[in-house]
């Protein structure tokens, strides 16, 4: 965690990140806050908590796929993606798989999910918001919904045919 701390300011003073709202929406647990400074130019340097630079990050990134490499802001899949160098896993959907996929029909609509995604984060600021009762799945991702417009990022995917509500486990895709 403090490596990728350490790469995310590196990366927003090199960047010269010029943009922050704050916004104090639960995106860490308590305890885990770790100060980033503000460098924007004219800016009074005031202290950031990491939870200020997430919640702000869907507001002025340019989301991207994933590649190799440091992951700072990028979609993985269609319900995986990266925001300041955090895995987020959107809690309210499940998308087909791409990376280890059962059949190719999985594997395609996993890719058209993913595209699409990379579009949603990408046509405007989103919001993450917690999910009720647990913060991480078993992968350490964080379990957020994204909310655009006052509407699930998830829920548009479902309602395109590019992934499921999620109901707690698992289903297949093939």
């Amino acid at each position: 965690m403090l490596v990728v701390l350490g790469m995310l300011a590196s990366f927003l003073v090199g960047a010269g990140i010029s943009y922050f709202v704050i916004n104090r929406g639960p995106f860490f647990q308590q305890g885990l806050e770790a100060k980033v400074r503000d460098v924007t130019p004219g800016s009074r340097d005031r202290q950031k908590t990491e939870q200020d630079v997430l919640s702000t990050s869907s507001q002025v990134a340019t989301y991207k796929r994933c590649g190799g490499g440091v992951r700072i802001n990028c979609v993985v899949d269609g319900d995986t993606l990266w925001t300041a160098g955090v895995k987020v896993r959107i809690a309210d959907i499940d998308a087909p798989e791409i990376g280890k996929p059962q059949c190719a029909s999985e594997k395609a609509l996993g890719e058209r999910a993913t595209i699409r995604l990379i579009e949603l984060v990408n046509s405007g600021p989103f919001a993450m918001q917690s999910w009720p009762g647990r913060d991480e799945d078993r992968y350490g991702r964080k379990l957020r919904v994204l909310v655009q417009d006052g509407r699930s990022l998830g829920d548009i995917l479902v309602s395109e045919g590019l992934a499921r509500t999620w109901t707690g486990k698992r289903q297949p895709w093939c």
